[in-house]
């Protein structure tokens, strides 16, 4: 029977493992996730899992006892945000290099300096290169899902590639919304066990894992992983037809909402994906005709939807709420480069917004496609900074 609860997005998080069971937990706690690590750790405790909980030293350990674990055949799970993301960084690479199917749920937050603690996205997209599966969540019932899902997505056999889960620092992180549980029994039924495809204790068949890679091989072991980034979407997919079956919601890697007459789009992810349907809404009611996209899977980068949907459109905005210095957004720039070869390329221009956990409200965002419709929009335009 599906239980209605009342929690925050980290809350979420920690009950969708406990209803996993994963073999080795290890993490060190930072704002704004820390409420995950200490609600799972109260699960083991209370004896509620079968999970080994490690509170490493730093984030770095915690990600190389993850990496340990799961090369050994365990299931295993971490959490970090900002600055404990950055710390981990070398471990990242190993992590997928390594092919250890690890799920990691990230509070996204601002990199310092100057130190800040609140939302933006520069954390996980600084992390974009490193061979990690990208989800991002827009709210708490989103979070709770796309955890249970990561598990299905980095085990199965075709991708065995680290996951990353995404929810917006203290906006979901701390925000209580209702969240309709799964049953634990269907959730581990949903999951299944975990039979990693290689593992080091495996005596019968042995492998080396990790070891020095020179010029001869290396090229082609990145070139795996390559291989394995080509077949998440498939995978995912897969599992979105899945969970719905078993929870009624539906996921895509995309989301348009009201976008086939749209003139004018914008599109984001995490929460704000909400607050511009509310915005669309409002526009709609003005005669505006205007839609907007959530970007729920970053990594792998959905090339091919983004260009179906945005093919003949007026002007689009992407939102991004982190900057590549000297560049511009990295949402941006991979949605200018999937349009490149389009028959029919809108204009797409960037706007940068919410910097350290900066609000956005819905006023802001109107003025966002008020701004496509007026042709007034630059390359760049940074959303409510002063200057």
């Amino acid at each position: 029977m599906v239980e209605l609860m009342a929690v925050n997005g980290d809350t979420a998080v920690a009950y969708a493992w406990k209803q996993v069971n994963p073999d080795v937990v290890a993490a060190y706690p930072i704002t704004p996730q820390t409420i995950i690590v200490e609600a799972f750790s109260d699960y083991v405790h209370d004896g509620e899992v079968d999970t080994e909980y490690v509170c490493a030293e730093s984030e770095h350990s915690a990600m190389t006892l993850c990496i340990g674990a799961s090369a050994a055949g365990a299931r295993c799970a971490t959490a970090t945000a900002s600055a404990g993301l950055a710390l981990m960084w070398e471990m990242l690479y190993i992590a997928s290099s390594m092919r250890t199917p690890i799920v990691m749920a990230v509070a996204n937050r601002a990199l310092s300096g100057p130190i800040n603690i609140h939302c933006d996205h520069s954390d996980g997209m600084g992390a974009r290169d490193s061979s990690w599966v990208q989800l991002y969540g827009e709210n708490v019932q989103e979070a709770y899902d796309q955890s249970i899902m990561a598990f299905r997505i980095a085990e199965h056999k075709d991708v065995q590639l680290p996951v990353m889960t995404g929810l917006d620092g203290f906006i979901l992180t701390h925000a209580i919304e209702n969240l309709s549980s799964l049953p634990t029994d269907v959730v581990q039924e949903f999951v299944g066990e975990f039979n990693p495809k290689y593992r080091l204790l495996d005596i019968e068949n042995p492998v080396t894992m990790g070891p020095f890679d020179n010029f001869d091989w290396y090229f082609e072991h990145k070139y795996q992983q390559v291989e394995a980034m080509k077949r998440v979407p498939h995978v995912i997919n897969k599992v979105f037809d899945d969970f719905e079956k078993i929870s009624g919601r539906r996921y895509n890697v995309v989301e348009p909402y009201m976008v086939d007459d749209a003139d004018y789009v914008v599109m984001a992810i995490g929460s704000t994906a909400g607050t511009l349907k509310a915005a669309v809404d409002e526009l709609r009611a003005e005669g505006m005709k205007v839609g907007s996209i959530k970007l729920r899977m970053f990594r792998p980068f959905p090339e091919k939807e983004i260009v179906e949907l945005l093919e003949g459109k007026k002007a689009v905005a992407v939102m991004d709420r982190a900057i590549s210095f000297g560049s511009t957004g990295p949402v941006f720039s991979e949605v200018r480069s999937a349009m490149f070869e389009s028959k029919d390329t809108p204009q797409i221009v960037n706007y940068i917004y919410g910097l350290g956990g900066r609000d956005v409200p819905p006023e802001d965002i109107k003025s966002v496609f008020r701004q496509l419709a007026a042709g007034e929009a630059e390359k760049l335009n940074f959303m409510g900074v002063r200057i």
